[in-house]
């Protein structure tokens, strides 16, 4: 089967790879539809993304969705009462955890910050954990998510970014009637204002220097958008902001817009190592300052307001075939072509 898989920093190839094998308690999903990802982007530009170290050939992908296409006999028994079955469209939670450790009470229902998280497309761990970016991928039966009837396998594969923006948004706690600045609308910042206002935010402002990437957001709910780079200020006193960017320099101006005990969210993923930013504020408005990590199931979420009418179209600026595959990581990594998400056909 053909797949994409990354061999180095700059060496990416679409290549044949052995097809899977249906172990008795696992399914056989054809993938139709991947999304790239910013952390797909890194593998290959510069073969690490974050911590993650490349050592061994891995395939990307960790935003798919296709159609069950065989099912184990063990798996079969899980599956019965979920109502997925052979052609069944769905989606997949990328996570596995793994190993044995004792963690904190609070923590125990936080899968994302389970110590030892296999995910897939991830270098993290020896083996690396191989993504979807192929024809087809063997996973567990837990992992599968259906995908509504009214919603395609091509929006399905945007419900893992969704749901990294609906947990985000989760971690500032109740935004209905609030004011959030989303700052950066690359995807997951432009799904954060969708998440945003679905959570019930009164307004939300979207702040980014693109062009191309503000009009996404006001097409996904944005209340205002804000260039800073064409001469637009940020906000006053916004409730909540999401740092979507993951820009240090523009931490300064988002921690000002946010008012005396209000909170900021870190979704976007700051650089390695020690960064420089402008944090006085933080102490002086004593706001919070939270992280957050991927998502624990809000991927389930996501399919139910994508099925609610939530649009993810305007995100999907371009697609290729899975034969082109390089090219789409190119657009995917050139803001200039004004890309967004890069959609791959993998069928």
């Amino acid at each position: 089967m053909k797949a994409v898989v990354v061999h180095g920093k700059n060496d990416l190839r679409v290549e044949e790879i052995a097809d899977p094998v249906c172990g008795s308690g696992e399914v056989l999903v054809e993938m139709e539809w991947g999304g790239i990802c910013g952390s797909d982007v890194s593998y290959w530009k510069s073969g690490a993304s974050g911590t993650a170290v490349l050592k061994d050939p891995l395939v990307l992908g960790h935003e798919v969705a296709g159609r069950v296409v065989q099912i184990g006999p063990a798996a079969a028994a899980e599956l019965a009462e979920g109502g997925i079955r052979v052609g069944s469209p769905v989606t997949i939670h990328p996570a596995t955890l793994a190993g044995e450790y004792d963690v904190a009470p609070e923590i125990t229902g936080r899968t994302n910050l389970w110590p030892e998280v296999r995910y897939f497309g991830s270098a993290a761990f020896q083996p690396h954990e191989q993504g979807g970016f192929s024809r087809f991928r063997s996973v567990r039966p837990d992992q599968l998510r259906a995908v509504p009837s009214n919603v395609t396998t091509k929006e399905a594969a945007l419900a893992e970014p969704f749901g990294v923006a609906l947990h985000a948004v989760s971690r500032a706690g109740d935004v209905s009637g609030r004011t959030v600045l989303v700052n950066g609308c690359g995807p997951i910042g432009a799904l954060a204002v969708a998440a945003a206002k679905a959570a019930g935010a009164d307004r939300v402002v979207a702040v980014d220097l693109a062009d191309a990437a503000l009009d996404i957001a006001r097409r996904m709910g944005a209340d205002e958008t804000v260039n800073p780079g064409r001469g637009g200020s940020l906000p006053e006193d916004v409730d909540v902001a999401i740092e979507a960017s993951g820009a240090p320099r523009a931490l300064g101006g988002v921690i000002a817009a946010v008012r005396r005990g209000g909170i900021i969210v870190q979704v976007g993923n700051l650089p390695a190592g020690e960064v420089s930013a402008a944090l006085g504020n933080i102490v002086t408005r004593e706001i919070d300052y939270r992280g957050s990590y991927r998502f624990v199931d809000e991927i389930s979420r996501a399919l139910e307001l994508m099925a609610d009418g939530v649009d993810v179209g305007p995100l999907m600026t371009h697609e290729v075939s899975i034969e082109d595959a390089v090219r789409g990581f190119e657009l995917a990594a050139d803001r200039t072509t004004g890309s967004s998400k890069v959609m791959i056909h993998l069928g």
